[in-house]
């Protein structure tokens, strides 16, 4: 019983300090208020993009991502403040959350540790959670071996220590399982429970995993710690409930806490906040009547020393738990909108950019290419009027490069005027540009009609290649503009750094 009344004692002496979060809370406040200026101010506007284009169409979806968080993010914390109010209610009391699936024995534990604290002297409450408010009630919690918890309950033992009973994670009501992870945050440490039928099983940690980060302690307990055995009582052969060896004990808490410091690696949680696991049997302890020798052979005189190096974590979660809150929501939320959605938009467009980049580089030649197919064929008869109508070859010139360019340059808009041309010219211009670089060979149309043909083929080459090139430039200088407000905006988003460096100075010794 000195193990039991040490933990009692210890419960009763509870002390929770001043709180010295408020740094903390200043610092992470203001690391999201840089976040949402941030992206604010760095919202893409790219100028000549067409708007049906692919790069303009993931631009908006960016822009309209950056759009929804703000309002999105707001209104995640305050879905938090149940969890939170309930953690003020017991403000004063170390909060254990009883985890683990819905036959492990969570409701009976708790029920056990009620009575032996009643056995102490001290007051028991149970309370439940109804329409979002705490409520007390009378009644023990419900045991059985089916589902029995399907509201998040509790058991207040003395006015320091609560234990929570959640529906598991693992619920076969997903509702329940909705539950628990809601209310989780209020916890300032895990007692995970599992079945000495099937201890260990640790993909069930994959659910805590978020806790443990957040460097709250993990005690294992293995429930129903028990078998049954063959024993002749008044001549009869009977069965009976009886606690396991030591020996069978000590190798299952072995291979539990060999095998959930190798799952904590794994989630990259720190392996020393996992307290060597422990073994009881609540139903030997009753059918023993609960004798101080009964609860010591059933486990219980260890499981209370186990809490009780429990509640030294425990206590220094519980003074940093505002800030903790308020990181986990910044870290979790906030962060991990940043870390699935936005880095990933950002990068699928960043791909994007420079593919476009890489088609545009490859165009000019295909473009140029293609133009002098469409008006090569119109040459001859063009060459044969007099005077040359040099105003209908700059339209069949502008004619292909409008058609080759919408096609090629699909995700600009097009720099020049209503007629097509690159600068904006009108069709008068470019044919003056045409007569003038041939004048010298003017006299050649009859001479030499080979010479003078080649004259202005070389003349239509040249204002095509001219044409495609500053088509081409101007592309370039809009992937350029996008390019650095990708950058601005990418350096607003990789901000995980900044808030891992509070969290681990929120969590340092003092």
């Amino acid at each position: 019983m000195r193990a039991e009344r040490a933990l009692v004692a210890a419960a009763d002496a509870l002390d929770w300090g001043m709180d010295e979060t408020a740094g903390a809370m200043v610092a992470l406040d203001t690391w999201l208020a840089r976040l949402t200026q941030g992206l604010a101010a760095n919202r893409l506007q790219p100028p000549g993009l067409h708007r049906d284009g692919e790069l303009a169409r993931q631009v908006q979806a960016l822009n309209a991502w950056i759009d929804r968080q703000a309002q999105a993010w707001a209104l995640q914390w305050d879905e938090l403040a149940p969890a939170y109010d309930l953690s003020r209610r017991f403000d004063g009391a170390a909060m254990l959350l009883v985890f683990g699936k819905f036959n492990a024995g969570k409701s009976s534990l708790c029920n056990f540790l009620a009575d032996r604290f009643a056995a102490q002297g001290r007051a028991v409450r149970y309370v439940h959670l109804e329409g979002g408010r705490l409520v007390e009630t009378g009644q023990r919690l419900q045991e059985g071996a089916t589902e029995t918890t399907a509201r998040l309950q509790g058991v207040c033992l003395g006015d320091r220590l609560v234990l929570l009973d959640t529906p598991g994670l693992h619920s076969t009501t997903p509702e329940n399982a909705a539950l628990t992870q809601r209310f989780i945050d209020s916890a300032d440490g895990v007692l995970w429970l599992t079945s000495s039928t099937s201890p260990g099983q640790v993909q069930a940690l994959d659910e805590l995993a978020r806790e443990l980060h957040r460097g709250k302690p993990l005690l294992p307990v293995i429930t129903r710690s028990d078998t049954l055995e063959e024993d002749e009582v008044d001549g009869e052969i009977r069965k009976c409930l009886c606690n396991k060896s030591p020996a069978n004990r000590a190798l299952q808490e072995a291979d539990v806490l060999a095998r959930a410091q190798d799952k904590l690696r794994q989630l990259g949680v720190d392996p020393q906040l996992l307290c060597a696991p422990v073994s009881v049997s609540a139903h030997v302890a009753r059918e023993q009547a609960q004798t101080p020798a009964a609860l010591e052979a059933a486990g219980f005189d260890r499981l209370y020393a186990a809490l009780l190096a429990l509640m030294r974590p425990a206590q220094a979660y519980k003074r940093r738990k505002p800030a903790e809150v308020r990181l986990h929501h910044l870290d979790e939320q906030v962060l991990g909108a940043v870390r699935t959605e936005g880095l990933p938009a950002l990068a699928q467009l960043d791909a994007a950019v420079c593919g476009v980049r890489d088609q545009l580089a490859a165009s000019r030649s295909r473009m140029l290419r293609a133009a002098w197919r469409q008006v090569a064929p119109a040459l001859p008869a063009l060459l044969a009027e007099s005077p040359v109508a040099w105003a209908d070859l700059a339209g069949w010139m502008q004619a292909a490069v409008r058609e080759q360019a919408a096609q090629a340059l699909a995700e600009f808009e097009w720099p020049g005027n209503a007629a097509g041309w690159p600068d904006g010219e009108a069709c008068e211009a470019v044919a003056t540009r045409l007569q003038v670089a041939v004048a010298g060979h003017t006299a050649l149309a009859e001479l030499d009609p080979q010479r003078w043909h080649d004259a202005v083929q070389a003349a239509v080459q040249h204002e095509l290649t001219a044409a495609f090139d500053a088509l081409a430039t101007h592309g370039e200088a809009r992937l350029d503009q996008l390019s650095q407000q990708v950058h601005g905006l990418r350096s607003v988003l990789d901000c995980e750094d900044a808030l891992q460096d509070i969290g681990r100075a929120l969590r340092a010794p003092v």
